[in-house]
């Protein structure tokens, strides 16, 4: 057993009685710290920043979650990011910011200054306030004599204004030892309003000295990424490997992010408190609690969402005036485990369990309340894992994915229940996880083609995952033939692009030929169209 294993297991143990009586137990603690720094952290001594060598603002900067007059901004002082503590030293920093009308900040709307804390591994999240609802803005930050690059952002339109249009990207799946984020840098320059990351940001498999298949020169990256991801200090690690990768950093200072999670930023395929070891859950929410809170120090999240412990309430709600609603879901946190030992299977009376559940009730009443009082043309929903049925075989009881809703039939059927009782005429659904484009008609009977359609499905291919892909992957006509309802199939990678407007929503498939080696072009693969009031997908 190794030492790291060791620590683990001991911290879990202590957490369990609600004590930590050793210094290992203790450090691994930190993971559970919650809301400001604790006790103590007031006597921790400030930097002066005048002395700063290097640039602290290595990682970038990025902003998220807009509404009509707030953004969140968000950066992290790392003079030295592949170090424990980002060659901060352990001090608190004081850190300049600013937000502009325009790029060269004659004209500056709002500023202030910020504290990076050690306890926050020197992340600093800004809520901006006092903006004007529907506008672009420029921000940046200043600590020393240095200045971070300019980020741009926006606000939502007023929340009762009928904008007339949106366009969004959605993107997915981000391995770094796979390949270039090349799909990124095309979309830091395309014209979109906000990112949806669905989530798989980063992964925790290890990442040796050559990047994997970008294939550096041997010794380019430390051995601190060549081992899987288990503490605290792992995962802030990782995010800075990720957030040090010139495509990622572009995008996030080109647009507005709004992030959910997957699995890999915690761990694969984990379901609620089960890992995919069938460790006692005590340990694994030992290294839950030191993913969540590595994943909202890095991410443009606002203090609500600011991990408890192990738990991270992340699923939310904004909104584009009445043009749409975006509920955004969290598919890892409250899922009950995996039927079938999380194995291809047809579908049986364990996954069919009507107990089992998906989001966890809570999240289910807040997802189908929230249907019933909107007021928007378009209700979408952000997630994580393939919504529509996706039979993997021609069979007449064929495989299915226990992982994705396939294997959670009963509480998909209360979600379309629900947005049937509601009255949603124009459900959309973003998916990432698969690793593919696809296009769906979301059925009311799957297995009849004939039935009504409900909504529709859109699956934004990974960014780097699975490495180049294919056009036509090896299973693309046992699917096509399959499933009826899936209009669109791709393996390459890249993003979707979605415009909505008053009378049609249209997704444009965005793809790259290659990602092991960089600077590959960009074309749209397909482009689909759905009506208001009439779902279905129509080729564009």
């Amino acid at each position: 057993m190794s030492s790291v294993d060791r620590e683990l297991r001991a911290a879990a143990r202590h957490f369990g009685r609600r004590r930590f009586l050793s210094l290992t137990a203790a450090a691994a603690a930190l993971a559970f710290a919650t809301n400001v720094p604790a006790a103590g952290a007031a006597a921790v001594g400030k930097l002066d920043t005048a002395k700063l060598a290097d640039d602290p603002f290595t990682l970038g900067v990025a902003s998220g979650d807009p509404l009509p007059n707030s953004v969140v901004l968000w950066t992290r002082l790392a003079p030295s990011p592949f170090e424990p503590g980002g060659g901060m030293g352990g001090l608190a920093a004081t850190v300049q910011w600013e937000v502009a009308q325009d790029e060269l900040f004659a004209v500056v709307v709002r500023d202030g200054v910020g504290t990076a804390f050690p306890e926050y591994n020197h992340t600093v999240h800004i809520e901006v306030d006092g903006l004007d609802p529907g506008r672009e803005y420029y921000y940046r930050f200043r600590t020393g004599s240095w200045i971070s690059e300019t980020g741009r952002t926006r606000t939502a339109p007023a929340r009762t204004a009928a904008a007339t249009t949106m366009t969004f990207a959605a993107v997915s799946c981000q391995a770094y030892h796979d390949g270039y984020f090349t799909a990124h840098r095309h979309l830091a320059q395309d014209d979109v309003d906000v990112v949806f990351h669905l989530g798989d940001y980063l992964y925790e498999y290890a990442v040796n000295s050559s990047g994997g298949a970008r294939r550096y020169p041997s010794g380019t990256l430390p051995d601190v990424f060549n081992r899987e991801t288990l503490t605290l200090e792992d995962y802030r690690l990782r995010y800075a490997l990720y957030k040090s990768d010139p495509d990622l950093r572009a995008v996030h200072a080109a647009h507005p992010f709004v992030v959910t999670w997957d699995d890999h930023e915690t761990e694969n395929n984990y379901a609620g408190t089960v890992d995919e070891h069938g460790s006692p859950a005590q340990e694994f929410l030992l290294r839950r609690a030191a993913a969540y809170r590595a994943y909202w120090e890095n991410q443009p999240l606002r203090g609500a969402q600011m991990p408890v412990g192990p738990d991270l309430r992340l699923y939310r709600r904004l909104h584009w005036g009445t043009l749409a609603q975006f509920d955004v879901l969290d598919t890892r946190q409250y899922r009950s485990d995996q039927a079938y030992g999380d194995t291809l299977h047809v579908p049986g009376p364990e996954s069919d369990d009507p107990s089992r559940t998906m989001t966890g009730k809570t999240q289910e009443n807040w997802l189908i309340d929230g249907w019933r009082s909107a007021d928007a043309l378009w209700n979408v929903m952000p997630q994580q894992v393939c919504f529509s049925q996706r039979r993997l075989d021609l069979n007449a009881q064929a495989l299915v994915s226990m992982d994705a809703w396939d294997g959670y039939r009963a509480s998909r059927g209360r979600i379309l229940a629900g947005a049937k009782s509601a009255g949603v005429e124009n459900l959309m659904v973003l998916t990432g996880d698969v690793h593919v484009s696809y296009a769906f008609d979301i059925k009311d009977a799957f297995d009849d083609p004939a039935s009504r359609t409900l909504g529709t499905e859109i699956a934004a291919t990974s960014v780097a995952s699975g490495q180049d892909g294919a056009e036509q992957p090896p299973n693309w006509d046992t699917y096509m033939r399959a499933n009826p309802h899936l209009r669109f199939a791709n393996g390459r990678r890249g993003y979707a692009r979605v415009e909505l407007g008053r009378q049609t929503a249209r997704a444009d498939f965005r793809t790259v030929p290659a990602v092991t080696t960089p600077g590959a072009g960009i074309t749209t693969a397909a482009s689909f169209v759905t009506e208001a009031g009439d779902p279905g997908l129509k080729p564009a």
